[in-house]
């Protein structure tokens, strides 16, 4: 079976080592000195105390690497519109490419039924390039829940988590997606095929809805926001204009916005990554995880006072930054997904 991860970061190097482990023939596209460092070094995982090196193909041009079977997708989601064009060569008849960005992917409304069936959403397509040149047909969603971090150029630590949720766009049980959540539990991961795939979706997107706008202002840790009063009140709130609008759509949550707020605070000291970003001088993603919740709300008729400001104000920040995702050319390879 023959995988690239496009976009072999820290959470795409990570998946891209347990799926070799597993026997996949596994190529990784990145950039950079940690493609430099993955060609010279191989890479290097660190679980616990235990270090691996692994030696996959690397390389920052897809078209050297021919038609795959699968492609895993670890693009933060503003740089997928940038980089379509060079996955093509990646894509044979049947290639499958497996999202797996936080946020609303391109594909949401391919296999959903009813009258919104086929709609896209310019907030994350405003050209229809990944719908255009990638296809939604060839897609498989995938949350992924581990958390990983890039330590040095091809060194990646797996912090934590195994859990990688798959799902068809229609909820069908597919021949393909039985082979990937297959190699997944082979190398270790849990990937339980989903018949919605979408509430999945929903809930990683509102836990990242709740704090990461809000966490971008200050660049606090959610530590301290968590135990800021004000926090208190406007991150529920924008959760709650999300699950309204996530319930039109047939989402189904399966705990409540008090509940997700009060697990997040016995996380403590970390930053999410919109901060992250905004010290690394990285484009902030805003419309995946803010901008398409708004648009979607205009969609569905539900009004969306708190995500409204909470949209202008992140985006006016990321303006004055030079870190607004639609002003700012995309990389054209990879930067790691965030695993906050």
């Amino acid at each position: 079976m023959k995988i690239c991860v496009y976009g072999a970061g820290a959470i795409g190097g990570f998946l891209g080592v347990r799926l070799s482990q597993a026997g996949a023939e596994v190529s990784l596209v990145a950039r950079g000195a940690h493609l430099a460092a993955m060609r010279e070094d191989g890479v290097k995982l660190i679980t616990g105390t235990r270090e691996e090196i692994v030696f996959l193909p690397a390389t920052d041009d897809a078209a050297e690497l021919g038609p795959q079977d699968y492609v895993i997708v670890t693009l933060k989601a503003h740089q997928l519109a940038a980089a379509a064009a060079a996955m093509r060569p990646l894509l044979g008849p049947d290639t499958a490419i497996v999202t797996a960005a936080d946020g609303i992917p391109y594909w949401y409304f391919h296999g959903h039924g009813g009258k919104w069936e086929g709609r896209r959403l310019a907030s994350i397509d405003p050209d229809g390039r990944p719908w255009d040149l990638l296809g939604p047909q060839r897609a498989v969603g995938c949350v992924v829940h581990p958390t990983a971090e890039m330590v040095a150029p091809g060194a990646i630590r797996h912090v934590s988590g195994d859990w990688c949720p798959l799902g068809e766009p229609s909820g069908e049980t597919t021949p393909r997606i039985k082979r990937l959540a297959t190699l997944l539990e082979t190398a270790e991961l849990k990937a339980p095929i989903l018949s919605n795939i979408r509430d999945e979706i929903w809930l990683k997107l509102w836990d990242r809805l709740g704090p990461n706008p809000i966490d971008a202002q200050p660049c606090a840790t959610l530590g301290m926001i968590i135990g800021d009063t004000e926090w208190h009140s406007a991150a529920p709130a924008l959760m709650t204009e999300a699950a309204a609008i996530g319930d039109r759509f047939g989402v189904a949550f399966r705990v409540d916005a008090g509940r997700r707020t009060d697990g997040a605070a016995g996380v403590g000291a970390p930053k999410t990554s919109m901060p992250q970003d905004v010290e690394r001088g990285r484009a902030l993603e805003i419309d995946a995880l803010v901008s398409v919740v708004q648009e979607l709300g205009r969609v569905a008729g539900i009004a969306t006072p708190t995500i409204d400001i909470v949209q202008a104000l992140v985006r006016q920040r990321a303006r004055s930054l030079g870190l607004d995702p639609q002003a700012v050319p995309a990389a054209p390879a990879v930067e790691a997904v965030a695993a906050d």
